[in-house]
């Protein structure tokens, strides 16, 4: 009998038997053969499509692939580090070996090929990996959070099939009143020719609720109201449900006589429902166009920038002083309008000053032809010629002084414009 395989049925979805093998293929290199399992090809498959999503809602984001790239390496490696010392941590008996050696301990933890991870280790893993990169690369972390949750949704939907292959992670005994009868899980051994024993298939339960809460989270993406709102529907509707869900299940990590998961589910139902209501009320303070959504902790903390944000994460100075555009073209209107009125009173005087200008003007040509007239009489040897050209000479002169006088009356012209 091979211990690998698994017979399985869902009799109220017209399954009667299916024999399920946990290994995929086996590599032999030698005398020594290397077994690839389901469990571990559904995990990556789940990783790749969380991956996927995030580079599609970069686009949306305005974050970089490469950035993205340094996101994903971290998280998928601080992730199942986290995984796997949050399942050690909370089962600790099941690791040190009596008596107590710590080499022995140390070569246990690492074995992942042993089982034990933990989905909520996992999340603190990935958060901490994408606090320590957005903090070196200067990204908004809710922003990307935002990204990156919709996928973990969809991930840890694919991924629970990998319970399902390894015939695990399933509830009690389903009692055949239970309004979820029709949803029993059957499992007996391979070859074996014992009853089935029908069980809550708890990882289908999760895996569907995880693909609903995609669907909506998704729908709703592009109508978010603030940065960490997809974060904390994904975190209040994962809890919720993980809070029901685990108290079906017969493998649960305890901390005296509570369940852990189900107590985290608690809590993060709580905590992160409730700053989803309280962003959702006070983002329509922040809300106006041009402007992206304000964060959550900017929400919490409005003082920081008076809960508004510009689209580079630059504060917005939001204080009296400022005056905005509307209130400046109607201060450039009224300004235009008294300079109007000024111009028009100051009309007069400017025609007075062209009068007196060209007033000065013929005066000053009467007084060259009586002069002109005067040489003539003064100098009768000169030909008629050469008077004409000391006349013309003078008259240049007299014209040169005109243009003059012209300028600077110009000049000051503007100038008293200007000071009116």
């Amino acid at each position: 009998m091979n211990s690998n395989i698994t017979e399985i049925s869902f009799p109220g979805l017209g399954i009667e038997s299916l024999e399920v093998n946990r290994v995929a293929f086996t590599l032999s290199f030698g005398e020594k053969s290397f077994s690839v399992y389901w469990y571990g090809i559904i995990i990556v498959c789940g990783i790749l499509f969380a991956f996927w999503y995030a580079y599609f809602r970069s686009k949306n984001e305005s974050v970089l692939l490469d950035d993205l790239l340094d996101v994903g390496i971290w998280t998928v490696i601080l992730g199942v580090i986290g995984a796997r010392l949050y399942y050690v941590f909370t089962s600790l008996d099941q690791f040190v070996p009596d008596p107590f050696d710590f080499w022995e301990f140390l070569k246990n933890v690492v074995n992942l090929r042993s089982g034990g991870l933990a989905i909520y280790g996992g999340v603190i893993g990935g958060v901490i990996g994408i606090l320590i990169v957005t903090k070196i690369k200067k990204i908004n972390t809710l922003k990307l959070t935002d990204m990156i949750a919709p996928g973990v949704m969809v991930a840890q939907a694919i991924g629970r099939w990998g319970n399902f292959f390894n015939a695990e992670a399933h509830g009690g005994i389903v009692e055949e009143g239970s309004p979820l009868y029709f949803l029993r899980m059957g499992l007996r051994p391979a070859g074996s020719s014992a009853d089935f024993q029908y069980y809550h298939p708890t990882f289908l339960y999760e895996s569907v609720w995880n693909l609903v809460g995609f669907i909506i989270i998704n729908a709703l993406y592009k109508k978010k109201k603030f940065n960490g709102q997809i974060s904390c529907m994904y975190l209040a509707w994962y809890g919720f449900g993980r809070m029901f869900i685990e108290g079906l299940r017969t493998d649960s990590l305890y901390v005296g006589d509570v369940r852990i998961s189900q107590a985290v589910g608690l809590i993060c139902f709580v905590v992160f429902g409730a700053l989803l209501v309280w962003g959702l009320i006070y983002s329509k303070r922040f809300a106006f166009e041009g402007y992206e959504p304000v964060g959550i902790d900017r929400i919490l903390i409005p003082a920081l920038t008076d809960g508004r944000v510009k689209a580079d994460n630059e504060p917005l100075n939001t204080s009296g002083n400022e005056v905005n555009e509307e209130d400046t073209t109607i201060a450039a209107s009224d300004d235009n309008a008294d300079a109007e009125e000024e111009n028009a009173e100051s009309t007069p005087e400017d025609d007075d000053t062209s009068d007196s200008v060209e007033s000065d003007a013929n005066d000053e040509k009467q007084d060259m032809t009586d002069d002109n007239a005067g040489i003539e009489a003064e100098n009768p040897d000169l030909d008629g010629n050469e008077n004409a050209d000391i006349c013309r000479e003078e008259q240049n002169g007299a014209d040169d002084s005109n243009i003059n006088n012209n300028e600077k009356n110009s000049d000051d012209e503007s100038s008293d414009k200007k000071t009116e």
